[in-house]
């Protein structure tokens, strides 16, 4: 029984045969077992001597199967490391390249645009003063325009601002003429919401101050944005408009090739030169900071537009609320357009 136990431990290929082998020969009813079972038959002259016998091959078995579960045990441990080695030579996993949204993709454009002609770019505080919403602006608290323009109030009187033309007057009162500034941001109006208009949107605007700055220079300069966004045969439109800051003002439109449709005028921005009472409120902040006042007497020019019109058109868009949609079957109608 020796040999055959020894051999069969050793023979055993895997953890559940050795199993096997351990219940034959020393499990509660194996044959070793039962032969200790069977020593209180026997005489007791040979109870002792075979007692020792079986206990001698009883504790040689157990020291193969030991033996034999350690080797297996080890086999299977490298065999599962080898099946689940990573190879660190092979190329990654390929995942789904992210994209720059479209109104990014526009500001980017008009961005680097205006650098060409020298306009710094410059961001101001979304919550805002009432007096630089307003007040600077040559909008006063009586004036008509502001029901246009009404906006989230904080409890402290500031306001979430509602055009990015405040930062005009913090640039003025900062800096002196001559200077050449876009100011890039979200805005905020208190309006319903539909295909065209949302209570939070982004603007672009430009403002140009020193001497001798007319509305030929404005038209100039919204001609050269025109050819940047839609190619050298564009073509611009102004008509007359009001805006309380600006004077003369104007709406501007662009000839649109449409590659889809129909070539129309779109109606991007206003624009206009700046109001002297602009002007005159920049000075008297400008002078209760102990600043000399430079700007009375200046000539500048100022514009805005909405990146959102000019990425709907783009992209082919047709809601601007598209452009905050959380929803991944809204975003993916235009994953293949927008890359």
């Amino acid at each position: 029984m020796r040999e055959e136990a020894l051999q069969a431990i050793q023979e055993a290929p895997d953890l559940d045969t050795l199993q096997a082998v351990k219940t034959r020969y020393v499990g509660k009813s194996g044959l070793v077992t039962k032969e200790l079972g069977s020593l209180g038959k026997l005489p007791p002259e040979e109870r002792k001597s075979r007692g020792a016998e079986i206990n001698a091959l009883r504790q040689a078995i157990d020291a193969a199967l030991t033996e034999r579960e350690a080797v297996l045990k080890r086999a299977a441990l490298d065999a599962k490391l080898a099946s689940e080695a990573i190879d660190v030579t092979l190329p990654g996993l390929s995942l789904p390249a992210g994209g720059l949204h479209p109104i990014s993709r526009v500001y980017d454009d008009l961005i680097r645009i205006y650098e060409r002609m020298g306009y710094a770019v410059v961001e101001g505080p979304e919550v805002e003063d009432e007096h630089y919403n307003f007040e600077a602006l040559n909008v006063p608290w009586y004036h008509p325009a502001r029901d246009l323009q009404d906006t989230f109030w904080l409890e402290d009187g500031r306001l979430l601002r509602t055009h990015t033309s405040p930062m005009q007057v913090r640039y003025m009162v900062d800096h002196e003429p001559p200077l050449k500034i876009v100011v890039r941001g979200k805005v905020y109006r208190y309006e319903a919401t539909d295909a065209t208009h949302e209570s939070m949107f982004h603007q672009l605007e430009g403002l140009v101050v020193g001497d001798g700055i007319s509305m030929a220079d404005l038209k100039g300069t919204i001609a050269e944005m025109a050819r940047g966004l839609y190619g050298p045969s564009a073509k611009v439109r102004f008509q007359p408009s009001y805006y309380p800051f600006v004077e003369p003002g104007a709406d501007f439109a662009v000839w649109w090739d449409n590659p889809r449709g129909e070539s129309k005028w779109l109606e991007l921005g206003g624009c206009g030169m700046v109001h002297p009472n602009v002007f005159k409120a920049v000075d008297d902040l400008r002078e209760q900071q102990g600043k000399p006042r430079v700007y009375e007497g200046k000539t500048g020019f100022a514009f805005g537009l909405g990146p959102e019109r000019i990425a709907m058109l783009k992209y082919g868009i047709p809601d601007i609320r598209y452009f905050y949609a959380n929803d991944p079957r809204v975003i993916g109608q235009f994953r293949g357009e927008l890359g």
